[in-house]
């Protein structure tokens, strides 16, 4: 087994779960699946699946994170907004 194919599940995995730090979980994931994968294919050692579970829990949790990012600063954006309406009226 790969131990950097186990790396990037774990990462992956972690992405999925844990909020801000996980943006740069999943890219590390991604890395370390990358890496895997290009290892893997020129010694013929096992994990290649383990590797691209890796590699698609780490997207999936920087989709996530990336979505709950935006979603916060829209959310405070519209938030200062509509304060600053109430403030202006007398």
């Amino acid at each position: 087994m790969n131990s950097k194919a186990l790396t990037s599940l774990t990462f992956g995995i972690l992405s999925l779960f844990i909020p801000i730090v996980g943006l740069i979980l999943g890219l590390l994931g991604v890395r370390y699946a990358n890496l895997s994968l290009t290892e893997i294919s020129s010694t013929g050692e096992d994990g290649r699946n383990v590797a691209l579970s890796g590699k698609v829990c780490s997207i999936v949790g920087l989709c996530i994170q990336i979505g709950a990012l935006v979603l916060i600063f829209l959310s405070l954006l519209l938030f200062n907004f509509t304060i600053e309406q109430f403030e202006m009226t007398p």
